[in-house]
This record gives structure tokens, sequence and C-alpha cells, in this order.
């Protein structure tokens, strides 16, 4: 995979978590621990959880696809030994 489409399919990946980790957030009934009439406060910390728990989830699945990526070299190296 050449580094655009590296690049295309990260940033891809990180809008498909994105938009899961917003979905999966509204079942959590967080109105209950915000302060009344804190409206903008309380979807910017949605916003947040949505970019940092997205953050994580695509950086889980980017590592694992490259970690698998290098496994056939690992098995190049013992050989080699």
């Amino acid at each position: 995979m050449t580094f655009e489409h590296q690049a295309l399919f990260n940033m891809l990946l990180h809008l498909v978590f994105f938009a899961l980790t917003f979905w999966a957030l509204q079942a959590l009934q967080i109105e209950k621990i915000i302060k009344k009439h804190r409206v903008v406060q309380a979807q910017l910390l949605y916003i947040l959880l949505t970019i940092a728990i997205g953050s994580m989830i695509t950086r889980f699945f980017i590592d694992y696809y490259l970690w698998a990526q290098q496994i056939p070299l690992i098995f190049d190296f013992i050989y080699f030994l």
C-alpha cells in the first residue's frame, strides 16, 4: 500500500470510528451528571469524548493491521538465523 493510500485509509478509518463512537455515546445518559443550563459544555464533552475514544480505537486497528503485515518479516528473520 502506497503512502497516499495509507493516509487516505487512516483518515477514512478515523471518520468511521468517530461516527460509531458518537453513536455509541448517545446510549449514555450524561445529562444526569451535567449541571443544568450547561448545554454547550455538554455538547463539547460529547465531541471531545468522541474524538478521544474514536482515535484510540482507530489507532488500535491501524497498529494491528501494521503488525499483521510485519509477521512474515519476523519469520523471515528467524529463518535467516
